[in-house]
């Protein structure tokens, strides 16, 4: 296990109009996958990450990543 210094926290939330619309819209990849590109530029490794679901506004759950950098 590599021992960092330095920690960032990146929270990535799927879309509240797909979830409003269709129930339900997933993560979107695309744009964790620029977020972990452009922290991997300054020298960020992925440390852990998360996946949590929560109630939006009253009948709709959204899913949400936590991701944890180190350097």
């Amino acid at each position: 296990m590599a021992n960092f210094t330095e920690y960032k926290v990146v929270h990535i939330v799927e879309g509240g109009c797909g979830t409003l619309l269709f129930g339900a819209s997933g993560l979107p990849i695309q744009k964790m996958e620029a977020e972990l590109n452009k922290y991997a530029q300054d020298g960020w490794q992925l440390a852990f990450q998360a996946v949590e679901s929560k109630r939006y506004m009253l009948f709709w759950q959204r899913e949400a990543v936590i991701i944890t950098l180190g350097r």
